[in-house]
């Protein structure tokens, strides 16, 4: 299908309690590149198949979680529809315009919304391409060989936050995204949606939850189910803390593990997944098979994957 309007997600910020020990799970363990570092010690970095200038953002802060998500649109064009609507049908929602290459070295203007979830969702269209990009003329599978986990990039995040139906809307109603897939509450409202910018089965998911901001995980993309069997074997070698897996997922399809970087934020490493389309009808799930539609093996939730965020 032609791919246009908002696209993908494209930015995330997070928060990082020791910064040197994180960004070794970050580059050595999970294997992102690092490309650079900004003026106040923020530390930039990306998967080997990413071709914008950097996808993750690892700022010292003082508590764990996300400062912001960001998500590319074709052009400016719609980026400034995106605003207009989004002023006039959500008008409580603050809108705040960041300068280009104020914040994100090789970043164009974005606008930062804040959504009834209580997180900052960025908007832009605009980026530099990295130094070390994907080759495009003859072009092998990758440049050098990819180190730790090996994600190709940047895959999806999970939000949980307080009114979440508002924020759905306005990313199916305004931003332009299709909810491939939702879990539905007794009383019919929506418990979590997977929403999503292209044919992949999400970019984002969000959560109804009783408080605002909460970051649940990021997500990055393996090539397959023996790259989500490497992941597991470094989290066995390194010690690294893990929540679950390897699994699989009934919801998306797709092939997990589920682990915590050294500051508390959750990862996961996502594979396979079907791929989605506008004319597919909505997959849905009743609250009383989550636990089936989350770990499709087991088809049980544990209760650090339901409480436990950042």
């Amino acid at each position: 299908m032609a791919i246009n309007g908002v696209l993908r997600i494209g930015l995330v910020q997070i928060r990082v309690l020791d910064l040197e020990k994180t960004l070794e799970h970050y580059t050595k363990r999970v294997g992102l590149m690092e490309v650079g570092r900004t003026s106040d010690g923020r530390v930039l970095l990306k998967g080997y198949d990413e071709f914008d200038h950097h996808s993750v953002t690892l700022r010292k802060a003082d508590s764990a979680g996300l400062d912001f998500v960001a998500f590319k649109a074709d052009n400016e064009a719609t980026v400034n529809r995106v605003v207009a609507e989004t002023k006039a049908k959500y008008p409580s929602w603050k809108i705040e315009e960041i300068a280009a290459k104020s914040d994100q070295p090789g970043f164009g203007r974005r606008f930062s919304f804040a959504a009834s979830t209580g997180h900052s969702i960025h908007l832009y269209s605009e980026v530099e391409m990295a130094k070390e990009t994907p080759q495009i003329v003859n072009p092998h599978i990758w440049v050098e060989e990819p180190k730790g986990m090996a994600p190709r990039g940047l895959d999806h995040c999970l939000l949980y936050g307080n009114n979440a139906g508002e924020t759905i809307q306005w990313f199916r109603e305004v931003v332009g995204f299709a909810m491939a897939e939702c879990v539905y509450k007794p009383d019919g409202s929506i418990l979590v949606a997977w929403l999503t910018g292209s044919n992949k089965a999400h970019d984002v998911a969000i959560l109804d939850y009783n408080l605002p901001g909460k970051l649940h995980h990021v997500g990055f993309n393996l090539e397959d189910w023996n790259a989500i069997g490497h992941a597991a074997d470094i989290i066995g070698r390194y010690g690294i803390s893990l929540d679950i897996g390897p699994t699989r997922h009934g919801i998306t399809r797709g092939q997990t593990i589920y682990f915590f970087d050294p500051s508390g934020n959750r990862n996961e490493t996502f594979a396979g997944g079907y791929s989605y389309s506008p004319d597919q009808p909505l997959r849905h799930w009743d609250a009383d098979h989550v636990g089936e539609g989350i770990f499709y093996y087991d088809k049980v939730l544990n209760d650090r994957f339901l409480s436990v965020v950042s």
